[in-house]
């Protein structure tokens, strides 16, 4: 049997056993509670959404209509893993052929076995990043008509998967600007540009939110040193803690000796590179640099396979790597109970059952939770329905919540509000979970305005402490029955207050609005103006103003954007 012949057979054999244990992996984990988000994504299929391209929706779609269980919407990612690696082994062997290298060094990175069986919008970009670099690769060698027409199809997939995708073609580019004479090149652009067009549009018709939470809101915290050290550490824990610091030293070593190991250096470097500056604007998460490990992968092979002897420590740690890796896979199935306690550790297990308890209370009435997207994304999922609506506090960020229909059914109806929080009556329900006890109560006729959106007119950025600003509010009406602001004939009292806050989950003191507003009635449809008088902090610094309308017994909703002013 020739050595070409054994190494397929090697792979071949690694893909069943590598599917397989995603499979089992995928069926009797719980679902990571952004997986759950992403699931509710799935029941509203658009062309974008707030944090998101629509990508990660369909490949849960498609598995989630044939059956509801974890292991169908994790289907899709599990089959296109399998594809990607052996897509992957094509790529690679054309530089070296050792198939037994090829399988310790992929089982032995920590962030490659993450995305082979959840699924979030890492997982199909993953998938598509591979396919591009395939037909890259095929592309930079033969300037074909089918070559780039494929790659403009594939860039389609992967912008459609994760903005992070831009990255990529930003450093295949500066990597090889030779591209940047191809005909054919143009032409890849403008197909994956009209590809990409539809949720270009739906960024417009929404006000670009996306663009506002990733580039202004996602990272508004002061900068820590720790931030920058985080992300080092996190970098290393990824690829496998005992041999990250040897592979990152073959990979810096492997000289880039054609266009494509070039553009590999380019994408590996610069994306680590890029999420380090990051840290300085913010806390970066450690997956957030996932793309660069395809091409970290790729040239710490090469550079193992070429050697003439690979020495025993490094393959020992190696298997070090992927020991761990199993026990670790092992734990996130079946857990071990000390480390159910841990409060970083807790979104992985436990869930299920706070979401069972939860609507045994509730029925099948709508359920209100207040303490982020999570764990009513995971309520949703659990019960196959979507009545679970998330109250988006005004400490916190926007959501798709704030976009779906799911408020304008609940408003006005009789709602289960099930918070951490005491609602300090003897009629509550108290529902212990993972978490802590979980406080719960119906509520009727819920008064929320959640999609309520507020613009400010007249606002100067730099004001004296303690003066005061003359402003006007505009204030819509999303919904499809009149809006007011006056409390007659109300179960629950409506408050339009103001208050200062910088990050996401710093709570600061709202006030009420001065003025009139009760007055205010609003069609739908429509918008109403008011004359509002608002006062300075008293304190010299920066500031970030914000709108929010409070209805008993919720805590206020975010309603405005955050309006940045210099307080002198």
């Amino acid at each position: 049997m020739s050595s070409l012949t054994k190494n397929n057979y090697l792979i071949f054999y690694f893909l069943l056993i590598w599917m397989g244990a995603n499979l089992f992996q995928a069926a009797f984990m719980e679902l990571h509670v952004d997986e759950t988000y992403y699931w509710v994504y799935s029941q509203f299929l658009d062309w974008g959404y707030y944090d998101h391209p629509p990508m990660v929706a369909l490949f849960m779609k498609a598995g989630d209509t044939i059956f509801h269980s974890a292991l169908m919407v994790r289907l899709l990612s599990v089959l296109t893993n399998v594809a990607a690696i052996a897509i992957l082994w094509q790529l690679v062997k054309s530089y070296v052929q050792d198939a037994s290298l090829f399988v310790i060094l992929y089982s032995s990175m920590l962030i490659l076995h993450v995305y082979s069986f959840i699924t979030t919008p890492d997982t199909p970009l993953f998938f598509f990043t591979i396919v591009y670099f395939y037909l890259l690769k095929r592309y930079i060698k033969t300037d074909r008509l089918t070559n780039a027409l494929l790659l403009a199809v594939v860039i389609a997939g992967m912008l459609y998967s994760k903005y992070h995708a831009v990255l990529v073609l930003l450093f295949t580019i500066v990597a090889d600007l030779k591209l940047l004479k191809r005909p054919s090149f143009w032409l890849i652009v403008a197909i994956s540009g009209v590809l990409f067009v539809p949720h270009i549009l739906w960024q417009i018709n929404h006000d670009l939110p996306s663009v506002q939470y990733h580039l202004f809101e996602r990272s508004a915290r002061a900068y820590r040193f720790s931030f920058t050290t985080d992300f080092i550490l996190s970098q290393l824990l990824i690829v496998g803690p005992f041999a990250a610091l040897a592979l990152y030293y073959y990979v810096f070593r492997q000289r880039a000796t054609d266009i494509f190991l070039r553009i590999m250096k380019f994408n590996c470097y610069g994306f680590l590179l890029f999420f380090l500056i990051s840290t300085f604007k913010g806390r970066v998460e450690a997956h957030w640099t996932l793309l660069a490990f395809v091409p970290f992968f790729i040239l710490a092979y090469i550079h193992l396979g070429r050697m003439e002897h690979i020495p025993r420590w490094v393959m020992r740690l190696l298997y070090a790597n992927i020991a761990l890796i199993i026990v670790i896979r092992i734990v996130l199935i079946f857990p071990i109970p000390a480390l159910t306690k841990i409060r970083g550790l807790q979104q992985f297990w436990g869930k299920n059952d706070m979401a069972k308890r939860i609507h045994a209370k509730a029925g099948e009435n709508y359920v209100i939770m207040d303490n982020g997207f999570q764990d009513i994304s995971n309520y949703n999922f659990v019960n196959n329905t979507t009545k679970g609506f998330s109250y988006n506090t005004r400490n916190y960020r926007k959501t798709q919540y704030d976009f779906w229909p799911i408020e304008d059914s609940l408003r006005n109806h009789k709602a289960y509000y099930a918070t951490f929080r005491s609602h300090g009556t003897p009629l509550q329900d108290t529902i212990q979970t993972i978490k802590g006890p979980l406080y719960g109560r119906f509520l009727d006729a819920v008064r929320t305005y959640q999609k309520v959106n507020i613009k400010v007119e007249g606002l100067r950025k730099e004001a004296e402490a303690g003066s005061k600003q003359y402003v006007t509010l505009t204030i819509n009406n999303p919904y499809q029955d009149t809006i007011s602001f006056s409390n007659a004939d109300e179960q629950w009292p409506v408050f339009l207050e103001y208050g200062y806050t910088q990050p996401v989950f710093q709570e600061e003191n709202f006030v009420e609005m001065h003025g009139d507003y009760r007055n205010i009635i609003i069609p739908p449809g429509e918008t109403a103006t008011f004359p509002a008088k608002i006062n300075m902090p008293p304190s010299p610094g920066k500031y970030m103003l914000l709108f929010s309308i409070r209805t008993d017994p919720f805590t206020g909703a975010r309603n405005s954007d955050k309006f940045p002013i210099r307080v002198n």
